[in-house]
C-alpha cells in the first residue's frame, strides 16, 4: 500500500512505516501532521487517481526531527571583471515517519 502526496510544492511516494523529509513544516517533534493533499493511492490491486486529489485518503504522520541540511555554496563569477559573490544556504526541513494510510 502506498500513496503520493504534495507537501511543500514537491511530490513524495510514501508507504507505511518510512521516514521522509519534507519542507519544513510547524511543529514540534512528536506531534502528528497529516497529510490531506493525496495525489494517487494504491492498495496493491486498485489504483485510485485524484483530480487533482483524493478526498477520501488521508496520509498521517509523526515528527521525527526538525533540523536543517547540509551547506550548499551560491558562487556567482563573472570572468575580468573582478566580481566574486559566495554566498552559503542551509534549507530547514522535518523529518516525518509515515504511521498510516486510510482511506475512508
Amino acid at each position: 500500500m502506498y500513496a503520493v502526496v504534495k507537501s511543500g510544492g514537491k511530490q513524495y511516494k510514501v508507504q507505511e512505516g518510512e521516514t521522509l523529509r519534507v519542507e519544513k513544516l510547524a511543529g514540534e517533534v512528536g506531534a502528528e501532521i497529516a497529510f490531506d493533499d493525496v495525489l494517487m493511492f494504491s492498495d496493491g490491486e486498485n489504483v485510485q487517481v485524484g483530480t487533482p486529489t483524493l478526498e477520501n485518503v488521508t496520509v498521517k504522520g509523526t515528527v521525527v526531527e526538525q533540523g536543517q541540511a547540509k551547506k550548499v555554496i551560491v558562487f556567482k563569477y563573472k570572468r575580468r571583471k573582478r566580481y566574486r559573490r559566495k554566498q552559503g544556504h542551509r534549507q530547514q526541513y522535518t523529518a516525518v515517519k509515515v504511521d498510516s494510510i486510510t482511506s475512508n
